[in-house]
């Protein structure tokens, strides 16, 4: 089996998109049936292992593209090329639209946005560079730092919060777990060997209220994990039901789903949240948040000057909420709404 055919036998498997578990997919479908919290990546790496083996291109594709068949059976030949001298496939929807783009670089332009927008991959002006790496020593002002459990893509609210777990088997939780958590934890375990399940429900339940959750991904050993809300530091995105607010949370939800995250602490806002800056796979979010157009930089909590300036980039470029010529700002229409 080739690069490409291993690769979609990856994707099959769940280790990197996933298509809903409703039996279908969820209302918001885009072009190729990818939904706005999926991959178009899973339906391009889908086509092109099906082309390898029929030599056939997507029946639908010409409702987005101008060109004849001939010419996107030539297109896909060049991308499964592509692809099989790549040191490794494209694991994000930026990585599989770079590949589309310099591909077919010379082609005609409407012909790559039409592809791009048939899996629902982003246009060449929204993609943009971000530097990697994470402090190699905790910035000044940080309080503590912990590293998460994978993020779920429902604990991502809006474009600057997500909801995070943290496993008590980490040295730092494992001293602060509270004494009836440790003990309710116990007595669960027991309620569950003596199959006494609805008092193990009961049990569970208490933990939850006080922070916690058990479940596979929390740890080997069997240990609860602890709840962590937080609140992007610096970054102020639209809210969900303003315009770019559903969009905002999307770029949020495909930078986090299912990673592990590094936080650093600062302090904590008046719901309670960890105000932190937040990595993942050495990426630093706010940095992407900002360069994608998808928040502003919140300058009345932040000075910081690569903010001011990530910001002003999108906003030059019209990327994300900054296509709109003016912008209604979270606080503005937060007050307005609370009136």
């Amino acid at each position: 089996m080739g690069l490409l055919g291993k690769f979609f036998r990856f994707l099959l498997l769940g280790h990197c998109c996933k298509p809903t578990t409703t039996g279908g997919y969820s209302d918001s479908l885009r072009p190729h049936g990818i939904s706005a919290a999926t991959h178009g990546i899973w339906a391009l790496a889908y086509d092109l292992f099906n082309f390898e083996i029929t030599c056939q291109v997507p029946e639908d594709l010409s409702q987005h593209v101008v060109s004849s068949k001939k010419a996107q059976a030539n297109w896909y030949r060049k991308l499964v090329e592509t692809w099989r001298e790549a040191k490794q496939p494209p694991r994000s929807e930026e990585e599989a639209a770079r590949l589309v783009i310099q591909t077919l670089k010379g082609h005609k332009k409407a012909d790559v946005q039409g592809l791009l927008d048939f899996y629902g991959l982003p246009h060449p002006h929204s993609l943009v560079k971000v530097s990697a790496g994470v402090p190699t020593s905790l910035p000044r002002g940080v309080k503590f730092e912990f590293r998460t459990l994978p993020v779920d893509a429902k604990a991502v609210p809006d474009g600057d919060g997500v909801t995070v777990y943290v496993s008590t088997s980490d040295p730092r939780e494992s001293s602060c777990v509270p004494s009836d958590v440790q003990i309710a934890a116990i007595q669960r375990s027991e309620a569950r060997a003596d199959k006494n399940y609805t008092k193990a429900d009961e049990l569970h339940q208490k933990i939850i209220d006080a922070g916690y959750r058990y479940g596979t991904e929390c740890s080997k050993r069997g240990d609860p994990a602890r709840k962590y809300r937080i609140r992007l530091r610096g970054i102020d995105a639209p809210e969900t039901l303003m315009p770019y607010g559903q969009e905002a949370k999307e770029e949020l939800v495909k930078l986090l789903e299912g990673m592990c995250l590094r936080v650093l602490v600062y302090g904590e806002d008046r719901y309670g949240r960890c105000v932190a800056d937040v990595y993942c796979n050495g990426i630093f979010a706010q940095e992407v948040m900002l360069k994608k157009g998808a928040a502003w930089h919140y300058t009345a909590y932040d000075q910081r000057s690569e903010f001011a300036r990530w910001e002003e980039e999108a906003r030059r470029n019209q990327i994300g909420l900054w296509a709109s010529s003016n912008p209604e700002k979270p606080w503005d229409w937060i007050s307005v709404k609370d009136r």
